[in-house]
């Protein structure tokens, strides 16, 4: 799937909804449990490829050691003093 998609229940009433983004998602929550105090669980279902891929990248727990390196999404530190940055060190022709 290329986008996100949320559920969201009421496990006190009959409040079911699917939403299209999570701050969607997180808006419905929120508004339900504070106009009736009732208990909104959400599921998310599925999200765009980039967050799946950064989430797999990073690591599920967080952890240093369970991320992938490798990956052009994992933060590699600052640069070290002296060098130049990519498009500086790779002029156009």
């Amino acid at each position: 799937m290329d986008g996100t998609r949320v559920t969201v229940r009421c496990r006190d009433c009959s409040l079911a909804t699917t939403h299209d983004g999570l701050r969607d998602a997180r808006v419905a929550v929120s508004d339900h449990e504070s106009a009736t105090g009732h208990d909104v669980v959400w599921d998310i279902e599925s999200v765009d490829a980039g967050v799946s891929r950064a989430g797999a990248d990073a690591g599920v727990c967080g952890r240093p050691e369970c991320a992938n390196e490798d990956s052009p999404l994992v933060d590699p530190g600052p640069p070290e003093s002296g060098s130049k940055p990519e498009s500086e060190s790779h002029p156009e022709s």
